[in-house]
């Protein structure tokens, strides 16, 4: 009768160790994900700052390289037109050539700061 009682003494031990041991792992994976996660956010908005930036000093270049090739060549909508057709001859470049180099430099990017 003893034997079996700490037989069923060791079992409940070992239920409630393995239950711990879950509880343990679960908590481990969330607060893991949790860390990914902030590295990940906040390693992204620095960056979305910087990239906002350049692109507010992009649009003002392009506006007044716009403005002067306009004067320059006699009518203001000329040089808008020059500098679309830019755009467009370059978007479309991106495209066909760099688009797959692009796309994996930026999952190259996610990946490490996941896997980091």
């Amino acid at each position: 009768m003893k034997v079996m009682e700490e037989n069923a003494n060791l079992l409940e031990t070992l239920l409630e160790r393995a239950s711990e041991y879950g509880k343990t792992s679960i908590e481990l994976a969330r607060l893991k994900a949790l860390d990914k996660t902030t590295e990940i956010v906040s390693s992204v908005i620095p960056l979305s700052v910087v990239i906002l930036l350049v692109a507010s000093s992009l649009l003002f270049l392009n506006l007044g390289l716009a403005f002067w090739l306009g004067e320059v060549l006699g009518k203001i909508y000329y040089g808008f037109f020059i500098v679309a057709v830019f755009y467009v001859l370059a978007g479309i470049f991106i495209h066909f050539f760099l688009h797959k180099w692009i796309k994996r430099l930026v999952g190259d990017y996610f990946i490490k700061r996941v896997l980091k």
